[in-house]
Formats: C-alpha cells, sequence, structure tokens
C-alpha cells in the first residue's frame, strides 16, 4: 500500500466531470414545490448552500488529482448541514419508506431542525445506521431480484458519504468505465460501444456479470480498498455502521 503525505492541507478536498456527460452529485437538480409564502428566500438560500458544497467538492477534486497517492485523512468535517440538505433534496421524494416509516414529505416538514439534529449525531458518533427493509422485484427469468430500501435518513448520510468519496474516486477512475458513476448510465456505455465499434476493427465482445455480486463481496476486502485512499478514520466508522446495519437485516431475514 502506498502513502502519500502532501504538503498542503489534506482537508482542501472535491469533484471534477469525467467527460461532458456527467455531473457532480453536488451539482443543482429540479426544484421541487416550495412551501406556501415567500418561497423566494428558502430557494435562494438553497441555491447558496448548493454553491458552497460544490465549492467544497471542488477542493477535494482538485487535491485528489494534484497527490493520487495520499491518503486523506481530513474527510468528515465536510459532511455538513449544507451537503445533507443537497443530498435531501437529491432523493426521489415518491421513494417508498424505509423501516422507521419515514417519508420524504414527513422529513421535509421540519427539516431545518432535523439536519440539524442528523448533523449533531453523525458528529458526536451517535448516529446509527437502520435495517433496510426487503422488497423483492421480478427478473425477467422468473427469478425475484432483492431490493433493500434503506431508511430516509440513511439515504441522505449515504448520498452524501457518495458524493465526498466520488470527489476523490472519479479522479481515479478510467474514461471508459460507466457503472454507478454520477452522470453516467447504461446509454453512455453503449454509445461509446457504437464509437468504439463504428472506429475501430472488432472481431469479438465479451458480455459477462458477477452473480450476487453485492452480496458476495467481501467486507474486509472492501473496508481495505477504501483505506488506500481514505485515511480519516470516523468516514471509515460511518462508512461500517453501513455494512454492519446490512449484516443484521441478513441475518434477521435468514431466521
Amino acid at each position: 500500500m502506498m502513502h502519500g503525505r502532501g504538503k498542503s492541507d489534506p482537508s482542501i478536498l472535491a469533484e471534477k466531470p469525467m467527460n461532458n456527460a456527467e455531473q457532480s452529485a453536488a451539482e443543482p437538480v429540479e426544484q421541487r414545490e416550495g412551501a406556501k409564502g415567500n418561497t423566494n428566500q428558502p430557494s435562494t438560500r438553497r441555491a447558496q448552500d448548493r454553491v458552497s458544497v460544490s465549492q467544497a467538492l471542488d477542493r477535494i477534486r482538485q487535491a485528489a488529482k494534484e497527490r493520487r497517492k495520499e491518503r486523506f485523512t481530513a474527510l468528515f468535517h465536510h459532511i455538513t448541514v449544507e451537503l445533507l440538505e443537497v443530498a435531501f433534496y437529491e432523493l426521489n421524494s415518491d421513494a417508498a419508506a424505509g423501516v422507521d416509516g419515514t417519508t420524504w414529505k414527513d422529513y421535509e416538514a421540519d427539516l431545518g431542525r432535523n439536519l440539524e439534529d442528523l448533523h449533531g449525531r453523525l458528529h458526536r458518533g451517535a448516529y446509527r445506521a437502520l435495517p433496510s427493509r426487503r422488497r423483492y422485484i421480478p427478473k425477467p427469468d422468473g427469478r425475484q431480484r432483492p431490493l433493500a430500501v434503506a431508511a430516509l435518513e440513511d439515504k441522505i448520510v449515504q448520498r452524501a458519504v457518495v458524493a465526498v468519496l466520488n470527489a476523490i474516486y472519479e479522479e481515479d477512475f478510467l474514461g471508459f468505465s460507466y457503472g454507478f458513476r454520477p452522470g453516467r448510465g447504461t446509454h453512455d456505455a453503449l454509445d461509446a460501444l457504437v464509437v468504439g465499434i463504428s472506429s475501430t476493427k472488432v472481431n469479438w465482445i465479451l458480455d459477462a456479470d458477477i452473480r450476487s455480486f453485492f452480496d458476495e463481496i467481501s467486507q474486509t476486502w472492501l473496508l481495505r480498498f477504501l483505506k488506500h485512499r481514505i485515511g480519516d478514520t470516523r468516514m471509515i466508522r460511518l462508512i461500517q455502521k453501513f455494512l454492519k446495519a446490512g449484516n443484521s437485516r441478513r441475518r434477521s431475514l435468514d431466521c
């Protein structure tokens, strides 16, 4: 494992689109209908928060680009109320509720207080991830694919953590990688495939899938991989909370 220690502050951290198709997790999203009354002030404040979050992530990205071997030891303070709010407004407002039954609209009714409380629990170490609610969706072959529905606060925190991690790892990923990356999807991958086939002589194409990858992946090796770049123990512990919550859910379903 190679560790680099830059002379500049590792807390100056962020996120650069890999191509024109990408969009940062901190960029503005479609506005939802606001509360009745003077809606200009909340929407202006949200726009300012998004700018502030985007600038912080840009600093992370720039540091990740300049110091590719460095382990970032000061990331957790980037989990701010503003980032949590941006993450909240990026969620699907009509998504199913998790095990706690809290919906997006329930949480938005007292959003400021809810996010302040969530932020406080995160930074005190009192935050606990809830087990996901499992649903099943049919597959073309007749089998069923398990779908985990996380509690709303877990979705908020997960999206905030992903925004920070993306700011680092988007600088490491290769341009031809499209899976589970911001602003990229299957259509982008197909477009790139068409361009490749059209401009290059192709003799064969390999289509492969890893069965039950997310169920079978080693959490020990996953954390080892993260620690190559993430040296902030609070960030690692937070990710472990989500992994342990998943284990609890799996054990309770199997019993």
